[in-house]
């Protein structure tokens, strides 16, 4: 992460001068030395600090929450359950603390590069980190980061994940201690050092300590909206390889109970379906949906509370704080006995 101290270095003057010059102070700094110092930052990716940017040396009170997951194109953010528990979450702890919320989704760097430029930030939390370009700008800039279900390596920043592989082994597992062996794996799109990736290393965990082979065929990377969702519920009835499958997000599993139900197949008499988050939508699916339940709210919660503790200089005892997965039981399972 490159500091004003380094651009001075490198180009030969001193941390006020570059200061000035990001902060568009030119009345003491020459047009050359102007012109090496924007080269520098340029060349660098370098993001000011924008408490550092503040005349008044004071905190916004400001905790911006940044999606980099689901771009603007695919709709709002806070449409999916998931994420409207989690910003709840968050809101409740930033509240009670005397901090204010700002809610944005970037689409790319340069939207990122942008936000944290132009609106004093004292920190901001992300979801949907990768090892990718906005990996990539987070590092540069010297705002305190909590990141939310990310596996990316180095301890650069705070973050609150979840117990994702064991999940995956979980749901996985129960299914088949209840006699099924032809289980689907239904996700969003699965990238590497993500959730989903280690949901579905959980997935084959299970099948390769049953003796049950993996078969890449039984795999679907999917569209998240509903409608996309009930789609493929429609195709899947066409199927008649598979008696369950493990969905890795409540929302989808709905959608596809849904659109199998409309084609006649019968949950749980002939698929059963295990979902993954516990969200209330669980509750109001015909039949009720089992699922992999996590605190989404507590995560939330805690995201928050880190990072207010570090921007208070309160002691962090942990920087990555990995919250518990469980099964809980409802009707869209049943056991599978083999004719």
């Amino acid at each position: 992460m490159i500091t004003i101290k380094d651009i001075a270095k490198e180009a030969g003057v001193s941390p006020t001068t570059v200061s000035n010059v990001i902060h568009k102070k030119y009345e003491h700094v020459s047009a050359e030395t102007v012109r090496k110092i924007e080269k520098i930052i340029e060349e660098k990716g370098y993001v000011p600090n924008m408490l550092a940017r503040s005349l008044v040396k004071r905190n916004s009170k400001i905790i911006g929450v940044i999606n980099c997951l689901i771009p603007t194109a695919r709709g709002s953010f806070i449409q999916d359950p998931f994420h409207t528990v989690f910003l709840g979450g968050v809101e409740k702890e930033l509240s009670s603390r005397g901090y204010f919320i700002m809610l944005r989704t970037v689409n790319n760097k340069e939207e990122l590069i942008a936000l944290l430029k132009n609106w004093n930030l004292d920190g901001v939390i992300v979801t949907g980190i990768f090892e990718d370009e906005f990996y990539e700008t987070l590092l540069k800039t010297e705002i305190p980061v909590v990141l939310i279900d990310s596996y990316v390596d180095g301890d650069r920043f705070l973050k609150v994940g979840l117990e994702d592989f064991k999940g995956g082994y979980l749901a996985t597992k129960y299914l088949i201690e209840k006699g099924h062996r032809e289980i689907l794996f239904v996700s969003p799109k699965i990238k590497p050092k993500g959730v989903l990736e280690e949901r579905l290393k959980g997935y084959k965990k299970a099948l390769e300590e049953f003796g049950i082979p993996f078969k890449k065929e039984n795999v679907y990377e999917h569209g998240t909206r509903v409608e996309e969702c009930i789609e493929l519920g429609r195709k899947l009835s066409e199927r008649k390889d598979f008696t369950a499958i493990f969905v890795t997000a409540d929302i989808m599993a709905a959608g596809i109970m849904s659109g199998l139900i409309e084609m006649g197949v019968k949950i749980p008499d002939e698929v059963s379906i295990v979902g993954f988050d516990d969200l209330d939508i669980s509750l109001i699916t015909s039949p009720r949906l089992t699922t992999i339940h996590q605190d989404v709210e507590k995560k939330g919660i805690i995201a928050a509370k880190m990072l207010v503790d570090y921007l208070e200089g309160k002691p962090i005892k942990e920087r990555t704080v990995i919250l518990p997965v469980r099964i809980v039981e409802r009707e869209s399972v049943r056991y599978f006995a083999k004719n």
